[in-house]
């Protein structure tokens, strides 16, 4: 990935835990690389098809002046997501906040804090057999393409599958949504807790009927199992509902722990369950 590189940008502020510190200010000395493709710019000569530093250092300045933090590490959270937020050609940045004259009564060059952050790729599960299905599902995709920290989501095919494991329940409709965010998977995972419960989900029977389900199913390329989150979603490679419309977004994606394409594993439970028209594929199963 190609870079721009600010280094030791100046800005008088207040930012600190002392109350003198926030009354008489200070120096900080703000670095920050942009990791992006440059390649076009580098041919057409054109700004518009990059970034401006200048830009930058002008919003990295107003920025730090906009409002007294008490910690570097807030600062230089502000800072990256207000840099992601602000300029879409850069997917990841790395941003160092430096305080020269620390108040620790000993000498030191500068006190600074580094941070990297980035846009991450996720694939999400939508799923609702109870109530006004379709009206569930526009919600799920309206709040979170509402939410300042996703982008450019993109919805695959609505389709209508049969229960499985808890049987006594309606159909399900069934889609998978692509989106670029910067929160991080347990974020994530709350954010989406949060509209299952916009939209009256309960879990009263496990696999039972909901509103709205609402499940991680990759994240970047991410393996991690914790109690409650699961990345690659444990059930991916066995779900024709999920398969189907994630094939329809990403059909030469790699499972990260089967290494096996989404297509082929599509295409090898399709063929398994034409061999097998009697075989119940596995239940649905909740993050």
């Amino acid at each position: 990935m190609d870079q721009i590189r600010i280094e030791n940008l100046e800005v008088f502020c207040h930012h600190g835990v002392y109350k003198e510190e926030n009354v008489l200010g200070q120096k900080f000395l703000v670095s920050a690389v942009l990791f992006l493709r440059t390649r076009k710019a580098g041919k057409t000569d054109e700004l518009t098809d990059s970034v401006s530093y200048g830009d930058v250092c002008r919003l990295i300045t107003s920025e730090m002046k906009k409002q007294n933090d008490k910690l570097l590490e807030r600062v230089a959270e502000r800072l990256a997501e207000k840099i992601l937020l602000s300029f879409p050609m850069v997917e990841r940045v790395s941003v160092e906040v430096k305080k020269p004259w620390a108040p620790v009564l000993m000498h030191l060059d500068y006190a600074s804090v580094r941070i990297e952050r980035s846009w991450h790729r996720a694939y999400i599960g939508v799923g609702s057999n109870l109530g006004d299905r379709e009206s569930y599902l526009e919600l799920a995709e309206r709040r979170l393409s509402e939410c300042e920290w996703i982008r450019n989501l993109k919805a695959a095919a609505v389709i209508e599958t049969e229960p499985y494991g808890y049987l006594d329940q309606g159909n399900f409709l069934n889609t998978v949504f692509w989106v670029e965010t910067l929160l991080e998977p347990e974020e994530l995972l709350e954010e989406l807790h949060r509209i299952e419960q916009e939209a009256n989900r309960t879990r009263e029977i496990h696999w039972g009927p909901r509103t709205l389900d609402l499940d991680i199913l990759l994240y970047d390329h991410l393996v991690t199992e914790e109690e409650a989150l699961i990345i690659p979603h444990s059930e991916l490679h066995k779900r024709l509902f999920v398969l189907d419309p994630l094939c329809e977004l990403n059909p030469y994606g790699v499972h990260p722990l089967l290494k096996k394409r989404f297509c082929d594993l599509r295409d090898e439970l399709h063929q398994t369950k034409d061999d097998n028209p009697d075989k119940s594929s596995c239940p649905e199963n909740d993050n």
